[in-house]
């Protein structure tokens, strides 16, 4: 990611994420759950875009707050493709909703998503790519390595020297304990 961080900072939009989110360790759910949904939204799409239209699909996602989007029906979906302010991909949009049901049922069985994910760590990024293809939608291996990357499981999101590489490694993140 040694790019991201020499034309990140700085830079309005990817400037905040950079420095304060990217590689950050994550627990909370409705942020959890938002990158994921994000990375889903990135697909074959610049990242820009995607950081652009984030307010946008935060109100339209109720804050993605899992239990809220799991129980949106064909009314929310038409809602949502009707949504000009977000990324209008029905694939996409019903691969949320469906991970958002997943990510439920990984509640009943783990206690939490970051139980699950603590289950199975530590893996490298190819065995990681086979398990959230075989537990949730729209997998492939730069969704979720960008995803993990993005809340600290996996290393990479920024280059040694880089600052925020600094702050990242005395919170510990998972990837430092592998």
């Amino acid at each position: 990611m040694s790019g991201y961080c020499d034309s990140a900072p700085g830079h309005p939009v990817h400037g905040p994420y950079h420095d304060h989110e990217y590689g950050f360790p994550v627990t909370d759910e409705a942020v959890l759950f938002e990158r994921l949904c994000l990375e889903v939204f990135q697909a074959g799409l610049s990242w820009l875009i995607v950081l652009k239209k984030r307010p946008a699909l935060f109100r339209a996602f109720d804050g993605f707050e899992v239990d809220k989007v799991a129980a949106y029906g064909p009314v929310e979906i038409e809602r949502l493709m009707a949504d000009a302010g977000i990324i209008r991909n029905r694939r996409k949009i019903e691969a949320c909703i469906e991970n958002a049901r997943r990510w439920q049922g990984m509640r009943r069985d783990h206690g939490s998503f970051t139980a699950w994910l603590t289950a199975h760590h530590p893996r490298d990024k190819a065995a990681w790519v086979k398990l959230f293809k075989a537990h949730f939608r729209f997998m492939g291996g730069e969704v979720v390595g960008e995803f993990l990357m993005s809340i600290g499981v996996l290393p990479g999101a920024h280059r040694d020297d880089c600052p925020v590489s600094r702050k990242i490694i005395t919170m510990a993140p998972p990837w430092t304990k592998a």
